[in-house]
């Protein structure tokens, strides 16, 4: 039976069902061998190169890289270590790919949800406009237990003195803020005596020592927040260090 001597790259790609570029690029980098080339200067490729091609091509189907391809093939502890690396990276994205669509269930029964950070689903219904665009922001400023933080605070009914002064006017009087401050002040500290950990992280970000994207946070609360509610806020800080110092 007469066989033809070889095959050339673009046939050789053809059989193995890849392209000729990824032949080349395979030659570039080392995992295939150049053949030997006729006369005429044209390579000539064999059954072994097809079989090395083929494994090539297995591996990479099953997601190994490029890079790892010659360790794979060195020796069969190398390869389970590439395999075990590979079965790992997939499991983790697996993972990932599920709370993806466990998020994306809740955010088809309520679209809003898209605008807030992961796991703050079930309080989305509750949040206003800029109560959620902060939270947004938060989510790139803060290590995860801050958020975690805030989201337990909002899991919570919203206090009417909280909804008061979520509802305050920019116009709002000096008289209306000063009492709604007063008002306020025990609740917010009721609060950061419950997580003193933010209360830390307030006092380090007002000394210059807070996150490295503290500026981002502090930039939030003076475009989503009117006047009026900042002057509030100030106001109960004010009050709430006066009684800390007086008692």
């Amino acid at each position: 039976m007469r066989t033809k001597r070889g095959w050339s790259t673009r046939e050789l790609a053809e059989i193995a069902g890849t392209t000729l570029k990824a032949v080349r690029h395979y030659h570039r980098i080392g995992l295939l061998d150049e053949p030997e080339r006729t006369a005429n200067g044209y390579k000539q490729y064999g059954i072994r190169h097809l079989i090395r091609l083929l494994r090539i091509r297995r591996l990479v189907e099953l997601g190994v890289p490029l890079a790892d391809i010659a360790v794979a093939q060195e020796s069969d502890e190398g390869a389970e270590q590439v395999f075990r690396t590979l079965d790992a990276e997939l499991a983790a994205s697996i993972e990932r790919q599920q709370r993806i669509r466990e998020e994306l269930a809740g955010i088809l029964r309520h679209p809003d949800r898209a605008e807030l950070p992961p796991g703050f689903g079930e309080v989305a219904g509750g949040l206003s406009d800029d109560e959620r665009a902060f939270l947004l922001v938060c989510s790139r400023v803060f290590e995860p237990w801050v958020l975690e933080t805030l989201r337990e605070l909002h899991s919570v009914p919203r206090t009417v003195l909280a909804a008061e002064f979520e509802a305050l006017a920019e116009d709002a009087s000096d008289e209306t803020r000063q009492s709604l401050a007063e008002r306020y002040a025990p609740e917010v500290y009721r609060e950061q005596q419950k997580h003193p950990n933010l209360r830390k992280l307030s006092d380090e970000g007002a000394a210059g020592r807070g996150p490295h994207n503290w500026e981002v946070f502090l930039r939030g609360i003076v475009e989503l927040y009117n006047p009026a509610q900042i002057d509030v806020l100030q106001r109960v800080e004010a009050i709430n260090a006066r009684n800390a110092g007086s008692g």
